[in-house]
């Protein structure tokens, strides 16, 4: 039986990957700052299916003590997907707060580059797949989207740069980039507006978490030797936008 580490898997598409994989036959390492949503997929799901770690991506002594902590059964990672993510803010740049900006950073690109980085040797030793959440907003910018954009650039770049660097090792690297997909992820960058969550989702019909798990978990079940590089989707409600024209502007 293959094991995946999946990260912030409390909400969204981390916890549909989670319930994906389980039925696909896979253990979870399912990771996140909710302990009550762990001990829920746990509970669901089977603790000989799922085993929690509860720490923030952010926090590396708590992240090593976890991972150095993981059950036999679950200590050969066949796949990491790192979804673990936020978007704080929708100011433009010169209006944004810093602690916002820095937090993305923190969280979307240091955690994810440093849990990979520790991980890398169990990885090329299973000849694993990764999984690096990006998102449309790496590639088409859009007012607000500021830092976050960049971080997810970043996330882009950084699988494919992996890519190259894990030639010839066996390890496989995707980096999956979606459009709009309902989660909590506008409660969280609005800081809690439900209105705003509503208003942005009303009549679009979204992409969800478990269309996006569905994807992680057919590339991680791709043969050996086939690696999906890159992989945009959105909506189909959703398309790109227009060039923005500033009238009478400097």
């Amino acid at each position: 039986m293959k094991t995946v580490l999946v990260t912030g898997a409390t909400a969204g598409i981390g916890e549909a990957c989670a319930r994906a994989f389980v039925e696909a036959g896979w253990r979870v390492i399912a990771t996140g700052r909710r302990a009550e949503r762990l001990d829920a997929l746990v509970e669901e799901l089977g603790a000989d299916r799922v085993h929690p770690c509860v720490f923030d991506v952010r926090d590396e002594a708590a992240r090593d003590a976890a991972l150095a902590d993981l059950p036999a059964e679950f200590s050969k990672i066949d796949c990491l997907v790192n979804n673990a993510g936020l978007a704080l803010g929708t100011a433009k740049a010169q209006d944004a707060d810093l602690g916002d900006w820095k937090t993305m950073i923190e969280t979307n690109v240091t955690a994810l580059i440093s849990l990979t980085h520790a991980l890398l040797p169990k990885l090329i030793e299973s000849k694993a797949v990764i999984v690096n959440l990006s998102s449309v907003a790496a590639t088409y910018p859009y007012t607000g989207g500021n830092v976050y954009g960049g971080t997810k650039a970043f996330v882009r770049q950084f699988s494919l740069g992996l890519r190259s660097d894990l030639s010839g090792t066996g390890v496989r690297v995707t980096s999956i980039e979606p459009g709009m997909v309902e989660t909590e992820f506008t409660l969280v960058r609005t800081g809690g507006d439900q209105a705003a969550s509503d208003t942005l989702y009303a009549g679009v019909n979204p992409l969800t978490g478990t269309d996006i798990a569905d994807v992680v978990l057919w590339v991680a079940s791709q043969p050996p030797h086939v690696n999906i590089n890159a992989l945009e989707l959105m909506p189909v409600n959703q398309s790109f936008a227009g060039f923005q024209v500033a009238r009478n502007g400097q």
